[in-house]
């Protein structure tokens, strides 16, 4: 099978506005805030915020965890992250419930299941906690959501690359780490669309396969995909740990040198791949500078100010904020960055 490899990696992609969208229930231009949102303490120093992501113990979060980390030492705000062993919608809704009680500042989330979510956020509004939320398109109860970029014109990149490795021809394969996570679905969705219009030599022969998060999943499923219909020319991740995963079974199927396996992670996870060139490239967000921004938000909220088109929140990949197009609380980034192996050691996490 003949195997086209990309000519060089791509650069920092230009970003426009996103599908990350978190609900339209507030002011077109401007952020609603929490209840009592103006009366917490306008002192950095006096504030708690906490951040909770989908699971910790992965690479991913770890990182988020040194921007949470650095932004209470450049704040003030008493900031960390919290999180449960698995990514499960159930316990992130647990651990809210118990923020709610204790009554911080702000909460930050990166969501499970956006949808499960959206009562105990409400909840949380309610007791005047402001709430900012990442990843999380078509949510309602929060005060805003922050996105690193547009989740369309990302599947279309991630898409682009993929077809420039396969020759724009033959099946590919789109894995989400989970069938309610918006974000993932948005971006296999943005490349699906990407390839109908301008690769019909493409063909993808399944609905988006479900990894559960989890590498070993993802290298099963693919393992068992490679080896039901050998004529499977490329994969796309979304979770960190997909192309990890689906690395691992080309690999072992002998396929690696007529695969392509393209997507979200980061360089600790898929650098090894990336290397022995399992994986050709893979697209991603600082996180870091994500959890960094997303508690920016929060503050700028907490303190009574309005986020408007060109905000700053001091964190790169977030000087200027743009307002979604179709979603009054949503607020864009431009952090988007693809690497493969010549280049991910520019990024070291």
């Amino acid at each position: 099978m003949t195997r086209t490899r990309l000519a060089k990696p791509a650069a920092l992609l230009a970003v426009g506005s996103i599908a990350l969208t978190a609900g339209c229930g507030s002011t077109a231009g401007t952020t609603s805030t929490s209840a009592s949102a103006a009366a917490k303490p306008v002192d950095a120093k006096s504030m708690t915020m906490v951040t909770v992501v989908k699971l910790t113990g992965v690479g991913w979060f770890d990182r988020m965890n040194q921007g949470i980390k650095a932004f209470g030492q450049r704040t003030g705000v008493d900031a960390r992250m919290d999180g449960a062993d698995t990514a499960s919608p159930e316990k992130q809704i647990a651990i809210i419930q118990n923020l709610i009680a204790q009554k911080p500042t702000a909460i930050t989330v990166v969501p499970n299941s956006p949808a499960a979510t959206e009562s105990v956020l409400k909840s949380a509004r309610e007791q005047g906690i402001v709430v900012v939320t990442h990843e999380a398109p078509g949510m309602t109860n929060v005060d805003a959501d922050l996105e690193a970029f547009d989740n369309a014109d990302y599947g279309a990149a991630i898409m682009d690359a993929m077809a420039s490795c396969m020759g724009k021809s033959g099946k590919y394969v789109q894995f989400v780490g989970a069938l309610t996570a918006e974000t993932h679905l948005a971006w296999v969705k943005g490349a699906y669309e990407k390839g109908k219009s301008a690769y019909p030599g493409m063909t993808r022969i399944s609905d988006p396969i479900e990894s559960k998060e989890d590498e070993n999943t993802a290298y099963a499923r693919a393992k068992e995909l490679l080896t039901r219909d050998p004529e499977i020319k490329g994969f796309q991740g979304s979770a960190a740990t997909d192309v990890a995963g689906i690395a691992r079974a080309v690999q072992e199927t002998g396929r690696a040198a007529d695969t392509c396996v393209i997507g979200t992670s980061i360089p600790s996870i898929a650098g090894k791949y990336l290397t022995d060139k399992s994986i050709d490239q893979i697209f991603f967000w600082d996180p870091a500078a994500a959890g960094e921004a997303q508690l920016a938000l929060a503050l700028k909220i907490a303190k009574g100010e309005k986020i408007t088109e060109g905000t700053d929140l001091g964190v790169d990949g977030y000087h200027k904020l743009k307002k979604s197009p179709t979603m009054a609380n949503v607020w864009l980034g431009d952090a988007q960055v693809s690497v493969d192996a010549s280049t991910a050691s520019k990024y070291p996490f």
